[in-house]
């Protein structure tokens, strides 16, 4: 199984990045390590995690953030990583979920 991270989600990680660091400088480096980690447990447990909007979620272990993704033969797509304090209706057009 391989694990591809879509253009679209590495600008949400650093959109994540960015808010973090904001809030206090290392938190943003954290929150990179913390969601690389949770994208690489993908690596086991890929295609388990519900579907919403289209997509499988998983739930970030330490931040309020799912990653979305699909699975296409053995490789995982990270489609986007996104903050779940926002709107659903937000979250539903972001990744294009009709």
């Amino acid at each position: 199984m391989k694990i591809e991270v879509l253009d679209a989600a590495e600008n949400d990680l650093l959109e994540g990045r960015d808010f973090y660091e904001r809030q206090a400088p290392g938190i943003g480096a954290y929150f990179v390590t913390a969601i690389a980690s949770d994208i690489d447990s993908l690596l086991l447990t890929a295609g388990m995690h519900p579907v919403r909007f289209r997509f499988h979620r998983l739930l970030s272990k330490r931040f309020p953030f799912g990653i979305y993704y699909g699975v296409k033969g053995d490789i995982v797509q990270i489609h986007a990583v996104l903050d779940l304090r926002r709107n659903p209706a937000w979250i539903r057009q972001r990744i294009g979920g009709g």
